[in-house]
């Protein structure tokens, strides 16, 4: 007997030791009815998604427990495309928009394909928050919903005011002050502040080394060209796209271009645009902004300072730099105008993969995500770890709006607390929830800064043309996609090209102009303008 049941013991073992074996490396759920769903996703370095805080939440309030597919930022888009090519893909892709996330074509292809299912009815069903927001926002709505009326993604939505308006010029007011000159108005004032700027040694040195106005080559906000241009012509710092009367055209072969880049020409001649703005990167356009030896910058582009200059708490130079609105040209005033809300395509899909139960269960996660509350758990962190309510004086970023959320500092020296999903968790951040958001009143102090850049953006708001391409919100045909995207590409290179060669002398503007008019037309402009206003009149307008 004591034979039989020591073996019986040693049976029981096994099978243990098997099961333990068979296991997936996640630890299994407590809930033995939870629902299992398989996630593909992008970690940061600096996360544990498995054991992350609002990971646990979720599978709580959800009954759900997570399998993860989980790859670092690095090589994001090759691993995503991977796993759908393989056909053993997971039951639900939840993305990084800013590390990667899928295109508009790749959105149409894998509906078309059924490998994305189409999300309506499960939002009207599960998701009224999803569904308010999309009734409500036009833009939105017209960004996730494919030509054939279907919503087989959901793009990462952001509301950030400052990051509307990109182009900003921040002027020395410092060196305005000191010089006793006046804030420019117009082109020609402008053009006057930066020859004070490079001739009167306005840092005192005593040495010629002022570098009036200067910028960098990447895309946010730093070119120089759009800010000078509008004063002329609309230039979107895209595709160069306008449009009137609901039909859509370009900018660069218009008469208004050629005027404000024979403007432009006369600031380089004379030596007030640094030629490193056409060439450098950011990281020598701020070495410029903090020189050691003395201040030298009079004027940078930027969507905001702090890429130019330091606006930390030992900054010296960064509030010497403030906005100045779009100047008063010939033509127009137009500040340059980017619906930055969402970028095109979709961060969150379902696949076919997913049970109705899995997908239910999702599409409830990312409604309360939709909330204020969700989104900040899911941005952010947790209540009392990574924000907290606020106390009677704090003041909201937007004005006359009651203050909701306060970020818990972090101390120097803290490990991070893996509480929220970041970016990950970005799925909807309206103006509204970002301007409840406390921020500090010194606009010049690094918890004012945000303010700082609310304020300077009130400067530009409304100053776009009346009618805009929405390059952020249209649906190009899926058979049109990669064509449209060659003479986008070949078209931008070939204006970009032309416009500074134009501007340093490179090329005569006056004997070479209409030989560029007709390059641009061989470049197929007239195609691209086809497949835009059909892109505008299948999706935006419908």
């Amino acid at each position: 007997m004591k034979q039989r049941v020591s073996f019986l013991y040693i049976i029981l073992v096994f099978n243990l030791i098997l099961i333990s074996c068979s296991k997936s490396p996640e630890a299994r759920p407590a809930q033995l009815d939870s629902i299992e769903i398989n996630i593909f996703a992008q970690q940061a370095a600096t996360q544990n998604l498995r054991t992350n805080d609002f990971t646990k939440f979720l599978e709580g309030k959800f009954n759900v427990f997570f399998n993860w597919d989980i790859v670092p930022y690095d090589g994001a888009k090759e691993k995503r495309q991977i796993s759908l090519a393989s056909g053993n893909y997971a039951d639900a892709y939840i993305l990084t928009s800013y590390i990667d996330q899928f295109s508009q074509a790749d959105v149409l292809r894998y509906g078309k394909q059924g490998v994305f299912i189409p999300l309506n009815d499960l939002i009207d069903q599960y998701a009224p928050h999803v569904k308010a927001a999309i009734i409500n926002d036009a833009s939105l709505r017209a960004i996730n919903t494919a030509p054939d009326g279907n919503i087989y993604g959901l793009v990462g939505y952001s509301g950030c005011f400052h990051c509307y308006y990109p182009n900003k010029l921040w002027l020395n007011t410092k060196w305005l002050k000191q010089l006793k000159l006046e804030m420019p108005r117009t082109t020609e004032d402008f053009k006057k502040v930066l020859e004070a700027f490079k001739h009167q040694d306005p840092n005192g040195n005593g040495i010629a080394d002022e570098v009036p106005l200067s910028g960098s080559t990447e895309n946010f906000g730093v070119h120089v060209i759009p800010y000078l241009m509008n004063g002329f012509i609309y230039n979107d710092d895209r595709n160069f796209l306008i449009m009137s009367n609901g039909k859509v055209d370009t900018a660069a072969n218009k008469l208004q271009w050629r005027e404000g880049l024979a403007y432009i020409k006369s600031l380089f001649d004379e030596g007030l645009i640094d030629p490193g703005a056409f060439t450098q990167n950011a990281d020598t356009f701020k070495k410029m902004g903090e020189n050691a030896e003395a201040q030298i910058l009079g004027a940078g582009a930027g969507m905001h300072p702090a890429i130019f200059v330091d606006t930390g708490p030992d900054n010296k130079r960064g509030g010497d730099y403030n906005p100045l609105p779009p100047l008063t040209g010939p033509h127009s005033s137009f500040a340059v105008y980017h619906e930055n809300g969402a970028v095109p395509g979709a961060k969150f899909v379902i696949t076919n993969k997913a049970s109705k139960d899995a997908q239910i269960a999702l599409i409830k996660m990312v409604d309360y995500m939709f909330t204020p509350d969700g989104q900040a758990f899911a941005e952010v962190g947790k209540e009392g770890v990574e924000w907290r309510r606020p106390i009677e004086g704090e003041k909201a970023l937007g004005n006359d709006v009651t203050p909701a959320f306060m970020r818990i500092p972090f101390k120097e020296g803290d490990k991070p607390n893996n509480s929220g999903w970041g970016g990950m968790g970005h799925f909807y951040m309206p103006k509204e929830y970002r301007d409840s958001w406390v921020q500090g009143l010194d606009i010049y102090a690094p918890d004012g800064y945000e303010r700082r850049l609310y304020e300077a953006t009130q400067l530009y708001e409304s100053k776009q043309p009346k009618e805009l391409f929405p390059v952020w919100a249209v649906w190009i045909d899926a058979d049109e996609a990669d064509e449209a995207g060659i003479l986008q590409t070949n078209i931008r290179n070939y204006v970009d090209q032309n416009t500074i060669q134009f501007i340093t002398g490179n090329k005569d503007l006056n004997e070479e102009w209409d030989t560029y008019v007709k390059g641009l037309d061989n470049m197929q402009m007239d195609r691209y303008l086809e497949i835009m206003q059909k892109a505008y009149d299948t999706s935006y307008r419908k």
